[in-house]
């Protein structure tokens, strides 16, 4: 799973996801990608379990880009536990993503096969997603 080799500081605050997405909001690298229609976290097992989704649909071919990574942690507190005495242990790592953002793309594949693959992905997610194609690459 995607997680960061070493982090400046363990914990960090909840943050707000206001705005839109303006870096990261264009298809790059292949002809198809998976976009985020609102703000939210996506933990590093969505992540995952979208990729596998993708690469299980197109059978390896073709070529798959994350364009997100959870560099976020996210603490909880040990069930049962009373209040104060810190803050919980960083239970996942997440990305923030916000509305415009591209989180998967995929191309070297026909159209048909890679629009199944994202729909697949979309199901893992906990952001609603649409699939877009790359700028002069037709649907």
């Amino acid at each position: 799973m995607l997680m960061p080799k070493r982090v400046k500081y363990r914990k960090q605050m909840r943050g707000r996801m206001r705005g839109k997405a303006y870096r990261g909001s264009d298809v790059h690298f292949g002809e198809w990608g998976l976009k985020a229609l609102e703000p939210g976290w996506v933990s590093a097992r969505q992540l995952e379990a979208a990729r596998r989704a993708i690469v299980r649909a197109t059978n390896r071919r073709g070529r798959v880009w994350i364009r997100v990574f959870p560099d976020k942690p996210i603490t909880k507190r040990a069930a049962e536990s009373r209040m104060g005495k810190g803050k919980g242990d960083v239970e996942f790592w997440a990305a923030v993503i916000k509305p415009g953002r591209i989180m998967f793309e995929v191309g070297g594949m026909p159209d048909d096969i890679a629009k199944e693959a994202l729909t697949r992905a979309m199901y893992k997610l906990s952001v609603k997603t649409k699939i877009v194609a790359a700028q002069g690459h037709g649907g």
